[in-house]
């Protein structure tokens, strides 16, 4: 059996590896338009940055280790430019001498990716702006970085997604003044403002100039050097400008021979990872495949989905239909200077614009046991259905161990877990690594209370929302004086927790009551106070006043 592979790097160098291990006798070649064919592309802003040094770092194998380890024929510099469906074969083109051939196939395996999205304004081609997807990128980029780096030097990222960021703070370790502009009115839209927002003054902290809300016009000669001009006319001049606006699946090939293209843009693949021509399969940023919550298509740009693609699709290249490919949750992670900021499932936002029903639980816990030294908080926001518990989603951000929780979510979500398997999850305890409530758990534990109509919850935005309407209602700040004197909510009044029912009677029953604490576990008990006490509509603010002080409209 006769398999080619298009494309390299975690797709298709990852199912040449499985179709050898699974079939010794298959006979596997494997074209990359590019030199490279092996690499860690997620390691390549890091490498511009310095933290990676050694560049031979960033190959996992070459063309030659590749093919003597796994019997292929490697053919790098060639780039496929037709599949001819009806004689099985691929059209080909030698890129060291200009050959053109034909190759014949049995079975055809796309991993062609995805290519930057890089728009048609004015000034695209003008010298000093980059795209990162691949090694040449970063080499151009590290060479550029360096030549112009002075100490004026300046750099525009365009976009503020996990790659733009990562960029903003390499450029920054280097020497670089960086400003981040994000068209969204906050960074990382992947993650909720709640989330966000953490991220965003933690990069202004660090000397980024970030700039929301304000998407790029075009690109310019300002004496002599290139500027960038956003949409309000501000003109940025900077030394080099990095497109980070993302990217999109690369389907020519299989638009060309006539496969089935997916209402997502991505190539259609069935739960076999087969495309509509059974001959042929596809895997990685290329394809489209249905959100395992959702159940709608969608395309996800993450290595470690591919990876597993490939894994699913070797099987069913050597053993048809035996393994099903089960989708992505799209979980993914960035270090952003001393954050960590990662996510899984779907946002607010998202949920938000699909019309699903959902709730929300922002908690703020120690990374390991408080009275255990250096811990600083976890922020953690948790989506789920209100209806039965199923989990939706979740973002966290911080210093410590944000990796350990999303991982767990992730984990449940992608089987359909629920709030209930949060409370019950078991975890490795001792006072350096942990709690004895996880952060998982706490946050499913809140969320419990809210399905159980232990607690009413209402957001920062909510709360403003009421604010600016005027409403007449009660709004109890539940934390001690001396917290209540450094800042508080617009009209709140000072009721501490522990002596709450002392003053029950000078609370009126007929309004609505909101309480709220620093980061909600206080709020809680207050909540339930006054529930049974005869308070008939009272809420607890989400996150307490960690929360509001970032996204909050009405601080004092």
């Amino acid at each position: 059996m006769k398999y080619v592979i298009i494309g390299g790097v975690a797709g298709g160098a990852s199912a040449a590896a499985r179709l050898k291990r699974l079939n010794e006798d298959a006979e596997i070649v494997l074209f990359e338009k590019g030199e490279y064919i092996s690499y860690a592309n997620c390691g390549l802003p890091y490498y511009i940055g310095n933290t990676i040094e050694d560049r031979k770092k960033l190959f996992l194998q070459t063309p030659v280790s590749f093919g003597n380890r796994y019997d292929a024929d490697v053919r790098t510099l060639n780039e496929v430019t037709a599949i001819n469906r009806d004689r099985k074969t691929v059209s080909v083109k030698n890129l060291r001498n200009g050959k053109e051939y034909e190759e014949d196939y049995d079975i055809l395996l796309l991993s062609p990716g995805a290519e930057p999205v890089k728009p048609h304004v004015q000034g695209i081609d003008l010298p000093n702006i980059f795209t990162l997807r691949n090694v040449a990128d970063c080499d151009k980029i590290k060479m550029q970085a360096i030549d112009n780096l002075t100490d004026n030097a300046t750099a525009v990222v365009i976009g503020g997604g996990f790659i733009g960021l990562e960029m903003a703070e390499n450029l920054r370790k280097i020497g670089y003044q960086v400003t981040v502009v994000e068209k969204a009115d906050h960074v990382l839209t992947p993650l909720d403002w709640p989330m966000a927002a953490i991220v965003q003054q933690h990069l202004v902290d660090k000397g980024v100039n970030v700039i929301t809300g304000n998407g790029l016009s075009c690109f310019k000669d300002h004496d002599g050097q290139l500027a960038v001009v956003l949409e309000d006319n501000t003109v940025l001049p900077c030394n080099l400008a990095i497109l980070s606006i993302g990217v999109r699946p690369n389907t020519t090939l299989a638009k060309a021979c006539g496969l089935k293209i997916g209402e997502a843009g991505g190539i259609w693949v069935n739960e076999y990872l087969q495309t509509s021509d059974e001959c042929i399969f596809a895997v990685g940023d290329a394809i489209e495949y249905p959100h395992p919550v959702t159940g709608k298509p969608y395309c996800n740009f993450l290595a470690g989905p591919a990876n597993l693609q490939a894994r699913t699709a070797a099987m069913n290249m050597v053993y048809p239909q035996s393994v099903q490919y089960q989708g992505s949750v799209s979980t993914a992670i960035a270090k952003i200077f001393d954050l960590t900021a990662a996510c899984t499932g779907l946002s607010e936002n998202t949920l938000r614009k699909l019309g699903m029903t959902y709730q929300t639980v922002i908690t703020h816990p120690a990374p390991h046991a408080t009275y255990y030294p250096g811990g600083q908080p976890i922020h953690l926001k948790l989506n789920f259905d209100p209806e039965n518990g199923r989990i939706l989603g979740a973002q966290a951000v911080g210093t410590q161990n944000v990796d350990k929780q999303i991982d767990v979510i992730s984990l449940l979500l992608k089987h359909q877990g629920t709030i209930f398997d949060l409370v019950n999850s078991e975890h490795a305890y001792a006072p350096p690594y942990g709690s004895a409530k996880s952060p998982v758990m706490f946050a499913g534990m809140v969320a419990e209370n809210i399905y159980a109509h232990l607690m009413n919850p209402i957001q920062a935005a909510e709360l403003d929302e009421i604010i600016d309407r005027n409403e007449d209602f009660n709004l109890i700040d539940v934390r001690e004086i001396q917290e209540f004197k450094t800042g508080t909510i617009q009209g709140a009044v000072n009721y501490p927790v522990d002596e709450l029912r002392e003053f029950l009677e000078d609370i009126p029953q007929d309004k609505k009551t909101i309480v709220f604490c620093e980061v909600g576990l206080r709020g809680y008990v207050a909540s339930r106070i006054l529930m049974q006490s005869g308070f008939d509509t009272v809420y607890n603010l989400i996150g307490g006043m960690k929360t509001y002080r970032l996204v909050g409209k009405h601080n004092q």
